[in-house]
């Protein structure tokens, strides 16, 4: 099959910005600095949303909320002081309606053009004012009496900003791209006998449409996404992406893997060791992980199961079938508290078989840490479990056939890029099991995930209380600190969860600044911390927050766990890696706050043990409409799985598994929620396209991917 674009056209769609008339050095400087560096870049570069100039709405037939275009003359000008300075402008048309345009910032010149009688046409969105509907800075053009002002043939595009670039420059640049646009049969690279039959426009059809949609254009449809044009570039963005993790997965598998092909007899044995029976989940996970280990390509294998789901068990059966074979197993989890929990199990199932379990963290320090440093290269250490500590080039293993990340995406790429390179020496790399206790969306894990499989612990074990959970509006707090009291003089520990509480300050946002979240949230808990001890004296109540020190936050949480502790105030520095079957009760402050997957996460906390567990939403009414549904699907359900879904379709795929660190956070066009419908046919056009031609496959990912593919095997 034949690759349908040519070289003169690759030539073309990868030319320099500099090219255009009007890009100098300082312009395509601040281009580059929003990833525009190519004539394909502008191309793909696309409307956050579209305004209709093609049409006049009589003043009349304005709706408040409804953007419009309308044209008048100015009847009345008027300049004010009271707060700060206002230009008012009322115009009027033929309807003998009366529209303000108010201006807050204006120069001279500007109210000298608004002189009475003026004919003006100008776009917005009106609104309620104190003398009928009014816009607000107002998109305007003064008119000559005389002129023939065409109304506009296409949509109107409204570009993403560019710092120092204006609107009028972005669009007279991408105009120029456009210009340049080739022709269908060179711009196309899906084969048109993989195109038939998918009811989608072309490339370059598409791409003209989003740029310059048609006066009679879909704006509905093209508000929503589901446009034909957009659904034919989601589907060529979604097809690169899995293709370029596909590339990845391809190129790992042609280095070998040591083959684990044992009888088993480790296994079998901590199988027969253990206190309990494995679930119907668990035997088949590990099934599928027994026969990836026993080929000479690596495993990389994604295993999500909830909370509590039996995850490490699974992991410590295939690490055993390593060990069997005289090589060697890690275990990497992101906080000390976490790995040391991993490391307790480990210990307390492995040991009485003669296995050794080594630990390596930052603490580990002197000759401890020599001591461990020589037993794992020597090989001694039969399983070693740490932090990032493992990843660090001092480390060198005798022969690691295993490794397994815990909670992999609270890694960095370069930190799993390392561990999986340190079973590199002998010409093999090790195998990769990688574990979360977030579950991820059958979609998300389709897009985000083409080059693992995964598996799914779908079942609790037997004897595990579903938590009960609760929400309760916070002017209730005073009947929640009695239930604690209670709770508490029963002999069970309670979680009370801090989250950020002021708005004037909350620059921890998503562009903010990170420390001032953690600053926020710290002094949050101080003071819930002093109140809650006044009010509760007769219990022992213990403070963690993300300022502390690392020992001190580790001191904190281990006298909790080892009961020495009645209350444990915290903020969500808890989420992960908290593991006290005693504690039955949780609070979460402002729960309205925070999405559903870390709702979901901080809840798992609770109900590990036998006893009935309860979950406490404590909300800040009003609510909005989603935190509404937020907090309804958490009380409706305990199922991760779910919960993940939900979280999805409400929240879009964010960070739900750090995919911003794989290169796959910043789609473009396509959004996992809305096309999931288009995965399907992905996956089929990728086997296709790497079946029969893979020189399409790498320019297809160049073309929407480019450098970030070389992350996405991490």
């Amino acid at each position: 099959m034949p690759i349908r674009q040519d070289g003169a056209a690759v030539g073309l769609s990868l030319q320099p910005l500099s090219h255009l008339p009007g890009v100098g050095p300082r312009v395509a400087e601040k281009l580059a600095a929003r990833g525009l560096l190519t004539l394909q870049d502008l191309w793909l570069h696309l409307p956050l949303r579209y305004e209709d100039r093609t049409a006049l709405t009589p003043i009349r037939q304005l709706r408040p909320g409804q953007p419009a275009q309308v044209e008048g003359r100015v009847e009345a000008v008027e300049r004010g002081f009271r707060y700060r300075p206002v230009l008012r402008v009322a115009i009027g048309d033929e309807s003998h309606s009366t529209l303000v345009l108010r201006f807050f910032h204006f120069r001279a010149a500007q109210v000298a053009q608004f002189a009475v009688g003026t004919r003006v046409r100008c776009y917005g969105t009106p609104k309620p004012g104190q003398h009928g509907l009014e816009i607000v800075h107002p998109s305007y053009r003064v008119l000559g009496d005389a002129e023939d002002a065409a109304l506009g043939q296409a949509l109107d595009p409204v570009y993403p900003s560019i710092e120092g670039i204006g609107p009028a420059t972005i669009r007279k640049l991408i105009a120029q791209a456009l210009d340049k646009l080739p022709g269908t049969d060179v711009l196309e690279l899906l084969p048109p006998a993989m195109l038939q039959g998918l009811g989608l426009p072309s490339l370059r059809d598409a791409l003209l449409t989003m740029h310059r949609p048609p006066r009679d254009a879909d704006l509905g449809a093209l508000t929503l996404g589901t446009h034909p044009a957009q659904r034919r570039l989601a589907l060529e963005e979604l097809l690169a992406h899995h293709l370029s993790l596909r590339r990845q997965r391809i190129a790992l598998q042609q280095h070998r893997a040591p083959k684990l092909a044992g009888r088993g007899r480790l296994a079998a044995e901590l199988l027969a060791a253990l206190p309990f029976q494995l679930t119907g989940a668990q035997q088949r996970v590990f099934k599928q992980i027994r026969a990836d280990l026993k080929q000479p390509s690596p495993m990389l294998r994604l295993v999500q199961g909830d909370v509590g789901s039996g995850k490490t068990v699974v992991a410590a059966l295939a690490a055993m079938l390593a060990v069997e074979a005289g090589k060697q197993a890690a275990l990497a989890a992101p906080t000390e508290l976490l790995a040391e929990q991993h490391l307790a199990n480990l210990r307390g199932w492995l040991e009485p078989l003669g296995v050794r379990v080594a630990w390596l963290a930052g603490k580990v320090t002197g000759k401890a840490r020599a001591r461990v440093l020589e037993e794992v290269a020597s090989g001694a250490a039969q399983v070693v479990v740490g932090t990032h500590a493992l990843m660090q080039e001092a480390v060198v293993f005798h022969d690691l056939a295993l490794a397994i990340v815990d909670e992999q995406h609270r890694f960095g790429v370069h930190q799993r890029l390392a561990l999986r390179d340190k079973g590199a020496a002998k010409l093999a790399v090790p195998h990769q099991l990688v574990m979360t206790a977030t579950p991820i969306p059958r979609t998300l894990a389709m897009a985000a995930y083409a080059d693992l499989d995964v598996s799914a612990i779908d079942e609790l074990p037997p004897g595990r209380t579903p938590v009960q959970t609760v929400a309760l509006s916070a002017e209730r707090r005073p009947e929640l600190i009695e239930r604690i009291r209670s709770a508490c003089a029963e002999g069970r520990q309670a979680y009370w969860v801090c989250t950020l509480i002021d708005d004037s300050e909350e620059d921890g946002k998503p562009g903010g600044n990170g420390n001032a979240t953690t600053r926020i949230e710290a002094q949050a808990a101080q003071s819930t911390f002093e109140q809650l001890s006044a009010a509760l004296p007769e219990l022992r109540v213990a403070l963690v927050h993300g300022r502390m020190k690392a020992a001190e936050k580790q001191a904190a949480m281990r006298a909790f766990k080892q009961g020495d502790t009645d209350l444990l105030v915290a903020t969500t520095v808890i989420e992960v890696g908290v593991d006290v079957p005693n504690a039955s009760l949780m609070i979460i402050e402002n729960a309205e706050r925070l999405g559903l997957a870390q709702l979901h996460q901080l809840r798992g906390r609770v109900g590990r043990g036998a006893k009935a567990s309860s979950c406490v939403l404590l909300y800040q009414p009003p609510l909005s409409m989603m935190a509404r549904q937020r907090l309804q699907t958490l009380r409706q359900t305990n199922d991760g799985f779910l919960i993940a879904e939900k979280d999805l379709e409400l929240r879009g795929p964010g960070e739900l598994l750090g995919t911003r660190q794989t290169g796959l956070a910043a789609f473009r066009v396509a959004d996992l929620a809305r096309d999931a419908g288009l995965l399907p046919q992905v996956r089929d056009l990728a086997d296709r396209l790497l079946a029969e031609s893979p020189a399409t496959a790498d320019r297809l990912v160049e073309r929407w991917v480019g450098g970030a593919a070389r992350y996405a095997s991490a």
